[in-house]
């Protein structure tokens, strides 16, 4: 990486302290009143040999030993508002991050997510902001601490022998420079793990998310196989951090434990030819073993800078990813009819690839009011024209209007508030029934809520259970059957009262039974609305207004039930397979 982009890093990195400088200041003075702590006591104790104790100064001795005990006490006090305030300054920041990463993710086109697994952005959410918001606190704070006393014990130690201290100095000089020439080792081992680390964590959500399916299909050999390719990928790059950690640590130790040496045997030469007396001595031992406290923690923070800083780069790569694009023009319509208009429309989920286009140059138009059914094979574009209504994606050519307004100047706000949309694959949310349902319209009342469940027909079966609408339905509506499910989903469509109604193969999972309850229910959904029907049973979109059938060359065929069966194409084709056995 670039100095540049390290500068720019480290900017923002330190923009996050801002909300919470008072504490951090006030963390950094108990940071420096602990390094001058540290620094008084071996200057006292040289003062207690040379002076106090062969000249009987007892008063002196007493006051010096109350002293270095005041000092113990208010050292105490100091590291306790550092470990507490000090780890809730980083706290708040990472909630602080968190809440921005969250935000972020809220913005952010499909196709991001498409790209990306679930896990892995859960481990940027959770792993990665924790080793951030661990360098946040101690990052500074030991860094801090460690250089005001190794300054300090140099200064101190120069007033008592400036050569001696030379000597004990000149070994940092090659602690750091060991410690710069392993660090490119360290920054590329570090980013393998914690890639390892993102990639198992989104095989055990995939996992535990397919659960019921590994288990239908006895597949729990194969994902215990798939896993353990993971875990031991896992294990071979973490032991190849840990080999390069114990590299570091072990030279770190060398050096440092290499100090007492040098100061014994400096030491004991300088004091052996009358250059410094017994108390100089102890003052110099003293001082060793408070600067080899600060040299630890500085080869010991390494480790936390260097997992910090590579998980606030990844943090960084998803908060500069590029959002939903929103114009500073946009329009803000209350409330649209639902003229929807394909002129030519190009799309494919790669981009400007005609290639890999899934629909190529597609027309059509849905009048106000109308319910239009899009039917065919699969891989025809159908569920792909739903997601681009909304705008869940961006075309790649062409143009798609909803009462004359092109979607790229309409407002994403204004557009998906006047669009509801009921799919095959229903999802709810780990909450109530009650809060599933009012998706729909944040702000309604109990009554609304009830009077959407009753439209949907599944306000009978709420009332029969203990806790009602306040039933918890369990993670993905889990505790719920698929026809519950969708009938809470499309309670949430009338809650919401959308002009547009897009139902995307919302029966097509359902026993005969459900679905005719359901499909009454949808019935009245779709009254006076738009509606755009995606639908493989073809006994679902008999009443249609207009049936549309949908290849990968674009519309074949088009007109009501009976025209298509009149014309004796690909529709009625379709329609005698599906009922050719009843």
């Amino acid at each position: 990486m670039s100095t540049t982009k390290k500068r720019g890093l480290f900017k923002r990195f330190v923009g996050y302290y801002k909300p919470h400088m008072r504490l951090f200041i006030l963390d950094m003075i108990c940071a420096l009143a602990i390094s001058v702590f540290n620094l008084f006591y071996p200057y006292l104790t040289k003062e207690i040999i040379n002076n106090y104790v062969p000249n009987r100064l007892l008063t002196m001795l007493l006051g010096s030993a109350g002293m270095i005990l005041g000092f113990f006490v208010i050292k105490a006090f100091l590291y306790y508002f550092m470990m507490s305030w000090g780890h809730i300054v980083g706290v708040r920041m990472q909630a602080d991050m968190r809440r921005e990463l969250f935000t972020k993710l809220q913005k952010l086109p499909f196709s991001y997510f498409d790209e990306n697994k679930t896990g892995v952005i859960m481990s940027r959410m959770t792993n990665d902001l924790f080793q951030v918001v661990e360098l946040a606190h101690h990052g500074p704070e030991d860094v801090f601490l460690s250089i005001i006393t190794i300054i300090g014990a140099f200064v101190i130690l120069a007033t008592i022998n400036v050569y001696l201290a030379l000597i004990v100095f000149a070994f940092i000089p090659l602690i750091v420079l060991c410690a710069v020439l392993m660090r490119k080792r360290m920054n590329r081992v570090y980013g393998e793990v914690r890639v390892a680390q993102a990639e198992i964590n989104a095989d055990i959500e995939s996992a535990v998310s397919g659960m019921r399916v590994s288990r239908a299909y006895n597949a729990e050999a194969h994902e215990c196989e798939k896993f353990e390719t993971r875990n031991r990928d896992f294990v071979n790059v973490k032991s190849r951090q840990y080999k390069v950690m114990g590299q570091f640590h072990s030279l770190m130790t060398f050096f440092t434990e290499f100090l007492y040496f040098a100061i014994l045997l400096a030491g004991g030469l300088f004091f052996y030819y009358g250059k410094i007396d017994s108390g100089e001595f102890a003052a110099f031992i003293l001082y060793i073993s408070t600067l080899i406290n600060p040299i630890r923690t500085l080869t010991t923070i390494y480790d936390q800078i260097q997992e910090g800083a590579s998980g606030f780069k990844r943090f960084c790569h998803i908060m500069d990813e590029e959002p939903e694009a929103e114009s500073n023009t946009a329009i803000y319509p209350e409330r649209l009819s639902g003229d929807i208009v394909f002129d030519n429309v190009t799309f494919g989920y790669d981009g400007d690839n005609s290639d890999k286009a899934v629909i190529s140059d597609f027309s059509m138009k849905i009048p106000t009011g109308k319910t239009i059914a899009l039917v065919g094979p699969s891989g025809g574009g159908k569920t792909t024209l739903c997601h681009l209504i909304p705008r869940f994606y961006e075309i790649d050519s062409g143009r798609i209007t909803i009462d004359g307004y092109d979607l790229k100047d309409l407002s994403r706000f204004a557009l998906r508030k006047n669009i509801g949309i009921v799919q095959q694959d229903v999802f709810l949310f780990n909450g109530t029934i009650r809060e599933n349902i009012a998706y729909g319209d944040f702000d309604a009342t109990d009554e609304q809520i009830i009077d959407a469940a009753k439209k949907a027909n599944i306000h009978d079966y709420v009332m029969s259970l203990p806790q009602g609408y306040e039933t918890n339905v369990g993670e993905r509506g889990v505790k719920l059957s698929g026809g519950q499910k969708q009938r809470v989903s499309i309670a949430r469509a009338f809650l919401k009262n959308p002009p547009i109604l897009i139902l995307d193969e919302a029966t097509s999972a359902l026993d005969n039974a459900t679905e005719m309850l359901i499909q009454d229910a949808l019935s009245q959904l779709s009254e006076g609305r738009t509606t755009l029907v995606v639908a493989h049973r073809l006994s679902t979109v008999k009443n249609a207004d207009e049936i549309i059938v949908v290849t990968q060359n674009g519309v074949e065929e088009r007109g009501t039930h009976d025209e298509l069966i009149a014309q004796g194409g690909m529709y009625k084709s379709l329609y005698e397979y599906q009922f050719k056995n009843l």
